[in-house]
């Protein structure tokens, strides 16, 4: 079986503590202080790992935080390339404030990347070769609002499998080129289609639409504490989500599509794969600020949808 390879193009340092209180013009003590290489991709190759299976993770990264990026993914153990950019990646924070419960969550916009470096990142990834190939997560700035396209359009002349997880005009241009798989958020499904979900009918009359227009053959609506939605030619299915103490959202989606795209690549029916991605997604929420589920809470879990 080939890696599944993914691609960050914005990744991100998560940087997650604990406060008592966050309080406006005071300086705010914290403890328990994480790292963790961020960014979708990254993130569901993390999963993709933790599940056991084979992956590689193309990113880019620039300046000293690019560099700290990069010790961070060699500590966790993923098997990555990074294209260098020149200005400095991002650093995503975290905060949990105890005395409420409350979740503050800051994330930067991120570097600029040249044409000279974006074009250097096409042409690298046109010698990947893989069966699942996942584009995950926002462009950086200065990214043409089509380059989720050309990547598909290159990834698909060798006949892998594209999957995408992001919004707006990117994941609009994407799914024009027609994708395996799409993983959105019910805001994002409406603004791709310029309609609301007001009803679980909706919201699976959406998913479906994607599916009958070509876009993808597969698609995996996620809807956080109300479950998920799977829509393929074959139908829809929807699972709801395991009743768990949500600790943190950071990571779920990412968790969710590596778990999908693991059991896919490990053969798999797409209904089982679905259920794994919604238990994955669970055990992340499980987790406090950016760490992932583990492989045994996503297993207990999953255990508990498919029983």
């Amino acid at each position: 079986m080939k890696p599944i390879v993914t691609l960050t193009v914005n990744p991100a340092i998560d940087a997650a503590c604990v406060a008592d209180e966050v309080v406006p013009m005071h300086k705010v003590r914290t403890r328990d202080e994480r790292y963790d290489a961020g960014g979708g991709g990254i993130n569901v190759s993390r999963m993709v790992r933790e599940l056991g299976g084979e992956t590689v993770a193309f990113y880019l990264a620039g300046g000293i935080t690019g560099q700290s990026l990069e010790g961070l993914i060699e500590r966790c153990g993923l098997a990555a390339v990074r294209v260098p950019i020149a200005e400095m990646t991002r650093v995503s924070h975290t905060v949990f404030e105890t005395s409420t419960g409350q979740e503050f969550r800051f994330t930067p916009e991120g570097p600029v990347v040249s044409r000279s470096e974006w074009h250097h990142c096409l042409e690298v990834l046109a010698v990947v070769d893989s069966d699942y190939f996942v584009c995950s997560g926002s462009l950086a700035r200065g990214l043409p609002p089509d380059f989720y396209a050309r990547v598909t359009r290159k990834v698909k002349e060798r006949g892998d499998k594209v999957v995408i997880d992001s919004s707006g005009t990117a994941l609009h241009l994407a799914l024009e080129e027609g994708v395996y798989l799409v993983k959105p958020s019910r805001g994002e499904l409406e603004r791709l289609l310029g309609r609301k979900a007001t009803s679980p009918a909706d919201e699976e009359a959406l998913a479906r639409e994607v599916v009958d227009t070509g876009r993808a053959e597969v698609v995996a609506l996620t809807l956080g504490a109300d479950g998920a939605v799977l829509a393929t030619r074959d139908g829809v299915r929807r699972l709801a989500s395991p009743k768990i103490e949500a600790r943190s959202a950071v990571g779920a989606g990412d968790s969710f599509l590596g778990a999908m795209v693991w059991a896919l690549a490990d053969g798999r029916p797409v209904e089982e794969a679905f259920a794994y991605g919604v238990a994955a997604g669970a055990a992340t929420a499980m987790t406090p600020g950016t760490e992932l589920g583990g492989r045994a809470a996503i297993e207990r879990l999953y255990a508990d949808i498919c029983g």
